[in-house]
């Protein structure tokens, strides 16, 4: 057979399969002697770990302790290749043989492919699985009119790109060629142009500042070599980029724009800079205005022509919970100061518009604790509200990523400090409903903190893709989600009934108005209903005074609507004035409990002060017993003395016998 036959004869898997039984995998009764004994050490376990990773999937058998080191190198080179995917492992297995012996194709005999061919085409083995229990995309294969299978190439599987993903609501990790980036955390983002750029971030406590791109059409990774920094676009003097984790990645103009993110050596002020992927020249943007403190971890949303940026934490590791808007036609900043209760300080959670006008706010952490809150400010009125949430409410969470899809906000990833979250949400933002997309399992990429969250589309159809993360270990990997369509989940929203807390987006005022003009249109319908019902059934024709009656029907419909209004208006009232008592509330009872702990400390003191006393009392009464008993002993001791000399003193003066012996007492003192 000629050379050809290798680049244009059998399509995926089925070339892998063919390599495989030449290289002697298989147990093909074919293949003589051992042919992969031929390739160097390094290529023949490389082999044996992409066949183990194409065949069974992803390494599970543990290290082995007291095997030969062939067995320890193989199981090192099968478990080396982590989540691969099949497909993947698949194309290298078939490249590298190619590398090593280019003709191998034209020695296979033809008996020996076909029959494989003909066993994969009638009996197609199943889709090996990741670990979360998703399907790996499954390649392509093309029948002409003759019954005959095309080729597929490999450049032809890679150009397949998102389409490759078949399945809904199910993350999976598509094949991805070229060099990956280095895994990482708390980086940014952004589609331009059917391409994810991927822009700094964290790696070991290391901020980076390269730029990677992921073409969605080939599914190929590469670098982006960047220019020398202008310091902006009117004085084109070169700077360094500084590297920088927890900033935000927007897509403006066919341009990218960063803002804010941790440094190591941090500015006074957020600074803006633009990434030209024409020119690969990132520049920094002059901003007028008060520029918000330095910080990471914040949210930017884009709303119109305007970025909105709430929170996040400055370089002393405070707290934020400020509102900031720049409007990208002036390029100047402001300083909103909104009205009714705000999100409590916070950094890295996330953020989304719904109808151009209401910013929400979901979930982030401090430094103690994440949260599972739902915050929306009118964007109108710059009025802060903090709604009902219904259905299946996430779990606190921290780190998380969300992209929208029409009214639908996705949030995947995030973690409480203890674990990563491994369920997918959806919010349906104008019901605000939430409802679990999917959940993975076991410590991946998708249960991680600090992840990026994008969506594309292909063939008309939203696509969700996942980078990097942190959850114990750095990610570089790439998921994607196609979600189903969403006839199921808005049926089923529409059978439960619209939550109450859906009209704390809107004002009383609004309120108003929309249920004034339902009922102009409820009216409207109804009497176009009578017309249509006169019309149709021309005896039947309604006299004056039924009409009168219709009228009057409609007028009490109206008066009750009214006074169910005034009603709901005056239950808000009433609400809003109970809120503001139970703020006072809380606010004296903090005081309180601030004076209760103010005086527990004091008496802490005056008690540690009373125990310091009695310590030393006691040491001043042990000292006095002892000093009882030296005196005690020293007057027993003088009593002693004393009786001693006094008899001493009886003895030494002889009485009446020394006096008659002519020796008075007197005397023998003084010769003494």
């Amino acid at each position: 057979m000629s050379l050809a036959r290798a680049s244009s004869s059998l399509a995926y898997p089925e070339r892998f399969h063919a390599a495989a039984l030449y290289a002697g995998f298989g147990g093909s009764p074919n293949s003589s002697g051992n042919p992969i004994s031929k390739f160097s050490n390094e290529s023949a376990l490389l082999l044996y770990g992409l066949y183990q990773q194409a065949t069974i999937g992803p390494c599970n058998v543990p290290k082995p302790r007291s095997w030969s080191p062939v067995e320890q190198n193989k199981w090192t080179s099968w478990h080396g290749l982590a989540n691969m995917a099949s497909t993947e492992a698949m194309r290298l297995f078939v490249k590298i043989l190619e590398e090593e012996d280019p003709a191998w194709y034209s020695r296979v005999p033809e008996f020996v492919i076909e029959p494989v061919v003909d066993v994969e085409m009638n009996n197609p083995k199943p889709e090996p699985q990741m670990a979360n229990g998703n399907h790996y995309p499954e390649t392509k294969t093309i029948s002409t009119e003759n019954g005959s299978t095309l080729e597929t190439q490999d450049k032809d599987v890679v150009l397949e790109g998102l389409g490759s993903v078949g399945v809904y609501d199910q993350w999976v990790s598509p094949s991805i060629s070229g060099q990956r980036p280095k895994a990482r955390y708390e980086h940014g983002a952004a589609i331009v142009q059917d391409k994810m750029y991927i822009f700094g971030g964290n790696h070991n406590g290391r901020y980076l500042n390269d730029l990677q791109v992921l073409d969605f059409r080939s599914l190929a990774w590469s670098k982006v070599e960047v220019k020398l920094v202008t310091e902006s676009l009117d004085s084109p003097s070169p700077v360094p980029l500084v590297p920088c984790a927890g900033h935000s990645l927007i897509p403006w103009e066919n341009n990218l724009l960063s803002i804010a993110g941790h440094t190591k050596d941090p500015s006074e002020s957020v600074s803006v800079k633009t990434f030209d992927p024409q020119t690969s020249t990132w520049s920094t943007l002059k901003t007028y205005g008060k520029a918000p403190v330095s910080r990471g971890g914040q949210s930017v949303t884009l709303v119109g022509t305007s970025l909105v940026m709430f929170g996040g934490e400055d370089a002393k590791r405070a707290l934020l919970n400020d509102l900031h808007i720049l409007d990208l036609e002036t390029m100047t900043w402001d300083d909103i100061d909104a009205v009714g209760v705000p999100p409590s300080p916070r950094s890295d959670h996330a953020a989304a518009v719904h109808a151009e006008r209401y910013l929400l706010i979901f979930g982030g952490g401090s430094h103690a604790a994440c949260f599972n809150d739902l915050h929306v400010l009118d964007l109108q009125t710059m009025e802060w509200s903090r709604p009902t949430q219904q259905g299946e409410i996430p779990s606190p969470r921290a780190g998380h990523a969300g992209v929208t899809v029409g009214e639908n906000w996705f949030i995947a990833g995030g973690g409480d400090n203890k674990s990563g979250v491994s369920e997918t949400v959806v919010l349906n933002m104008s019901t605000l409903v939430w409802s679990v997309v999917t959940t993975v399992q076991g410590r991946v990429p998708l249960a991680s903190e600090g992840l990026s969250l994008v969506v594309s589309s292909y063939n008309g159809e939203d696509i969700l893709v996942s980078f990097g993360g942190y959850n114990g270990r750095y990610s570089n990997e790439v998921n994607v989600l196609k979600p189903s369509h969403h006839s199921t989940l808005q049926s089923n929203m529409i059978e439960r009934p619209v939550p109450d807390s859906v009209a704390a987006l809107h004002n009383v005022t609004s309120a108003a108005r929309d249920v004034e003009s339902e009922f102009e249109l409820v009216q409207e319908g109804k009497i176009r209903e009578i017309v249509m019902d006169n019309d149709s059934d021309p005896m039947n024709m309604k006299s004056e005074k039924t009409g009168e009656a219709i009228v009057a029907s409609l007028k009490a419909e109206k008066e009750e609507l009214e006074a169910a209004l005034a009603r709901e208006q005056l239950q808000s009232l009433q609400l809003k004035q109970d809120l503001v008592e139970y703020d006072v509330r809380n606010s004296d009872l903090t005081k309180e409990l601030q004076s209760v702990r103010s005086q527990l400390a004091s008496e802490q003191s005056r008690c540690f002060k009373l125990e310091v006393d009695v310590a030393e009392l006691r040491q001043k009464l042990q000292t006095m017993e002892t000093l009882q008993k030296e005196l005690e002993l020293l007057q027993r001791q003088k009593a002693a003395s004393e009786q001693a000399a006094l008899n001493a003193k009886q003895k030494s003066s002889g009485g009446v016998w020394g006096w008659l012996a002519g020796s008075p007492p007197n005397q023998k003192e003084d010769d003494a």
